[in-house]
């Protein structure tokens, strides 16, 4: 009786010390981190194994602690799922506050339709999402565009213009990623079965699109342009698109003159048949949808009218006249 009793002693005293040990590392600030952290919740995550998640990524020292006081006390059933900014070091309970508390609120950014990859980086990183570099690095890493399936002559047309909600801190990887997918969600199958159906490839048709785009911005023309590019290329006549001449110029002059007009560049369509190599630009769903669905007529040549609208015309004499009336007019 007298050594049950020993030890019965001895397993409450290792009960007592192990609660002390277990209280004390709770209160216990945990490593210091060398950059802010996002931990990802989500919905059917045990927190056993976001515990586990903290430890490995150096947020937490032991895992055991924090799951057992939250089963203790009932909160393992209540962490919340979202993401979650951890900036400082923290100690468990602290750890275990976040949790279960609010998750951080969503960066909303809504990128334009049009925007060239270069203006989109520009608008990421201004927004506070990473350095310019950090995404230009990924996006002319040949490795990272055949992951997502891009073609090799770049991401050019393929980040979907959109409003985005991304967590605080979110990777430029991540964003772009969500960027392409997006676009892939977009067009899909059917995008690229009516593009063969116009005897064009699917890059060939976010191409188009991205002419589409830039040189229109009334929805009602937007099927009137493609037609008319549609048109040229089946008849082997340059494109002529106004947008190619200026893609790839740095300066904030929109101005076109004779010179640049005949300026040599990989996709200026008055000095070259067929399509630019690659899109000059970041098409939105509208203009996708009108590359692949034409409107049924003979229309070879548009001119803007000044007030955003376009004339467009059949014949060159037509065209010649409209260029009289709505350019040498003014």
């Amino acid at each position: 009786m007298r050594i049950l009793g020993w030890l019965a002693l001895v397993a409450l005293v290792s009960a007592a010390a192990l609660a002390a040990a277990v209280f004390l590392e709770l209160r216990r600030p945990g490593p210091v981190l060398e950059a802010p952290v996002t931990i990802s919740v989500t919905k059917g995550d045990r927190l056993a194994e976001v515990a586990e998640d903290l430890t490995e990524r150096r947020i937490l020292r032991f895992a055991l602690p924090l799951v057992a006081w939250a089963r203790v006390t009932g909160q393992d059933r209540s962490i919340r799922y979202g993401e979650f900014l951890i900036s400082t070091r923290q100690t468990p309970l602290e750890l275990l506050r976040r949790l279960t508390g609010k998750a951080d609120p969503p960066h909303p950014v809504t990128v334009p339709e049009g925007l060239s990859v270069r203006e989109v980086v520009s608008l990421l990183a201004n927004a506070g999402f990473g350095s310019e570099e950090s995404f230009h690095c990924l996006l002319d890493d040949p490795t990272f565009l055949d992951a997502e399936s891009l073609p090799a002559a770049g991401p050019e047309g393929y980040l979907f213009p959109d409003t985005y909600a991304f967590p605080p801190e979110e990777s430029p990887a991540a964003i772009l990623t969500t960027m392409i997918r997006r676009f892939q969600e977009v067009s899909g199958a059917e995008f690229a079965r009516r593009a063969a159906s116009l005897g064009l490839t699917e890059h060939e048709a976010v191409t188009l699109a991205s002419l589409v785009e830039e040189e229109t911005a009334v929805p009602d023309e937007r099927r009137l342009v493609a037609a008319v590019f549609v048109n040229r290329l089946r008849r082997g006549m340059p494109l002529q698109s106004d947008p190619t001449v200026l893609y790839g110029r740095e300066d904030a002059d929109r101005r076109i003159t004779r010179k640049d007009l005949r300026r040599r560049t990989s996709h200026n369509t008055y000095r070259m048949t067929g399509l630019p190599p690659s899109p000059i630009a970041n098409p939105g769903r509208a203009a996708l949808e009108a590359a692949v669905d034409p409107a049924p007529v003979e229309y070879l040549y548009f001119v803007a009218r000044g007030d955003g609208s376009h004339q467009f015309s059949n014949t060159l004499a037509a065209h010649n006249a409209a260029v009289a009336k709505y350019i040498r007019g003014r």
